[in-house]
């Protein structure tokens, strides 16, 4: 929950919704890549059929918050219907907007920057102060911040917009509390879900919400995005480098870039290139570096690797070529290890069950050295077998 009028230090914490060393979505000026879901939003407003809730879904990172807030700021200022006949005759029609551009200096955009606009409220995960952290979910309480919401008038009558931000990282009890005002909407109010996980939703919440399908961005929206939120445009060589591993996620890439994300990559694909075969000696001393204490962020980042070499494994197998923008090296190790559909699908599997293995392990605090030799013996086992030629 976040309005300025009840909680004026907000600029002074973390906020739970922005990529560390990146701005905020709501200061994005621009939002690459999404023009389908813009020309889409404009096409309801201008035709009057503007839904109460929409569903903005697709990966991380990709720019789902940044349209969000890009909306909002629109939304707030549009008028909220056609004004209707009136003693001097009918008046003209109300033009349909054809872009959801507002002036950086227009009020509107003034005070949702500055999270003081009265008629925007953001749900997200709050963070305690007391514990240095933020919470793992959107809690009951701040869902039942929306009835104080609604409660008051809106300013000038205008329209008011929520921004749930994730809706997939509510709780059950938050997520009756969105559900009960998505049953019963509040008159000139629309809702703006981002939605990482759409299968982690109630149905019903699902059901209520009209959906905006997101999708990764290509290479040159990538680049743009990137520059926007880095200030300056990156070296071309950084953003190559950058491309295999960021699946079109801009806030990927930002992660990656901060962590040394290409290096780390290249290690990987030198430790996992001969599988079956692994080099004990640099699998047990790769386990322990990752595994070591306060080593929390490398072994994120070498987890969250994997994932992007195994999906793009099941890429190769799948399409009989390794994807774009692969080196010669790593298009070799890609080809040989996924030969056929059947070994791209093995290793579709592997994604969806070996790195979720080990982040559950570690959120009961088992060895993680340990849990990553499994994995390490998983990825053979797959090799040699499901996915053998």
């Amino acid at each position: 929950m976040s309005r300025a009028t009840e909680v004026p230090q907000e600029d002074a914490l973390p906020e739970a919704d922005a990529l560390p060393g990146a701005p905020h979505p709501r200061f994005a000026e621009q939002v690459f890549g999404h023009g389908a879901a813009e020309a889409a939003l404009l096409d309801a407003i201008g035709s009057g059929r503007l839904h109460h809730a929409w569903l903005l879904t697709g990966p991380k990172g990709i720019g789902k918050a940044s349209f969000a807030w890009r909306a909002a700021r629109a939304l707030l200022t549009l008028p909220t219907e056609d004004p209707g006949p009136s003693l001097f005759g009918d008046p003209e029609p109300m033009a349909a907007p054809t872009s959801l551009d507002l002036d950086p200096d227009h009020p509107v955009a003034r005070r949702v920057a500055a999270l003081s606009e009265p008629r925007l409220f953001l749900l997200r995960r709050p963070y305690d102060a007391k514990l240095g952290r933020f919470k793992q979910d959107i809690p009951v309480d701040a869902a039942r911040g929306l009835k104080g919401f609604f409660s008051m008038a809106a300013m000038d009558g205008g329209r008011r917009v929520v921004i749930v931000d994730a809706a997939d990282e509510m709780n059950a009890n938050a997520a009756n509390a969105l559900l009960k005002v998505l049953e019963e909407p509040p008159a000139d109010t629309v809702m703006l879900l981002i939605c990482h996980a759409p299968s982690k939703l109630l149905p019903t919440i699902r059901s209520r919400c009209r959906t905006l399908r997101m999708s990764p961005l290509s290479a040159q929206d990538l680049g743009d995005a990137l520059a926007q939120a880095t200030g300056a445009p990156l070296p071309e060589a950084e953003i190559q480098s950058l491309l295999p591993l960021a699946e079109g996620s801009v806030g990927q890439a930002l992660s990656l870039r901060d962590a040394g994300g290409p290096e780390a990559y290249d290690s990987l694909l030198r430790l996992l290139g001969d599988l079956p075969r692994l080099d004990r000696q640099a699998t047990a001393a790769l386990a322990d570096s990752a595994s070591a204490r306060g080593a929390e962020g490398r072994l994120d980042l070498f987890l969250s690797l994997t994932e992007v070499f195994l999906h793009r494994l099941a890429r190769t197998g799948a399409t009989g070529a390794p994807p774009a923008l692969a080196s010669e090296a790593e298009a070799q190790i890609l080809t040989r290890l996924a030969p056929h559909p059947r070994a791209g699908q093995a290793w579709a599997t592997a994604h969806a069950e070996l790195v979720p293995r080990v982040r559950a392990g570690r959120a009961v605090n088992l060895d993680a050295s340990m849990l990553l030799l499994d994995m390490f013996h998983g990825l053979q086992t797959v090799a040699s077998g499901p996915a053998a030629a």
